[in-house]
């Protein structure tokens, strides 16, 4: 098929959305590598990136914007345009989070990653966020789903954290700060990967024009709607 200018315009604004998912990724990993050591200098560098993030976040979203009013979209390029936005918008979050996440670095020892698994945790939810940008890039909704199923392991390693944290509660010798503190990094990561599930369900409306955030699915009845 040959190239319009309107599918040179898109290709280079979905270039610029897996730029801004690396940084964000990297943000997120430098964070929790930041807890872990107390480094503070990796800390402020976090801080740096983010404001990157944000700068780049608006920029792409303006540069959508007049995409569409000058192109005027219509079928698969406006769902493409709309899918960049809204996946822009989960990424700049997910920073957010990161940023969070050293917020929270006086209250801590570093021992506590290891106890809670964050560091699991944060592997996981990166894995979501790449994965679900190469949904997007293939248009490929079966392996969007697939990220979405992941979501179950983040999910069920905050259950856990939560029912420690409130078992440690109990005891009178437990730092209630630190322990609130590592109940929030946990929360902080579970909501990283919720927004990278969500990035994989724009993936699937950009594919099928499905909108699958408030309905119920599954990943088998996705793979039958695909094959039809």
């Amino acid at each position: 098929m040959s190239e319009r200018p309107v599918h040179e315009l898109i290709k280079e604004l979905s270039h610029v959305l897996v730029q801004l998912s690396d940084k964000v990724v990297g943000n997120l990993q430098n964070a929790l590598y930041a807890v872990k050591h107390q480094d503070e200098q990796g800390a402020r560098q976090i801080r740096i990136v983010d404001d990157e993030i944000d700068v780049a976040e608006v920029n792409l979203e303006e540069r959508c914007l007049a995409f569409l009013a000058l192109q005027q979209p219509v079928a698969r390029d406006l769902r493409t345009i709309v899918t960049i936005i809204k996946v822009n918008d989960h990424l700049e979050r997910i920073g957010d989070l990161a940023v969070h996440i050293i917020e929270r670095m006086p209250e801590m020892h570093h021992e506590m990653l290891d106890a809670f698994e964050f560091e699991t945790m944060g592997l996981h939810a990166s894995e979501m966020v790449k994965k679900s940008i190469e949904a997007f890039i293939s248009k490929d909704c079966i392996f969007a789903g697939r990220v979405c199923a992941m979501d179950d392991v983040i999910d069920s390693i905050h259950r856990k954290v939560f029912k420690k944290v409130a078992l440690l509660m109990k005891s009178p010798d437990s730092d209630s700060d630190e322990l609130i503190a590592v109940l929030s990094i946990s929360r902080y990561i579970e909501r990283m990967a919720d927004h990278a599930a969500r990035i994989a369900k724009e993936v699937i409306f950009l594919v099928t024009g499905d909108i699958v955030r408030h309905t119920e699915w599954s990943y088998e009845k996705l793979i039958t709607s695909a094959r039809e």
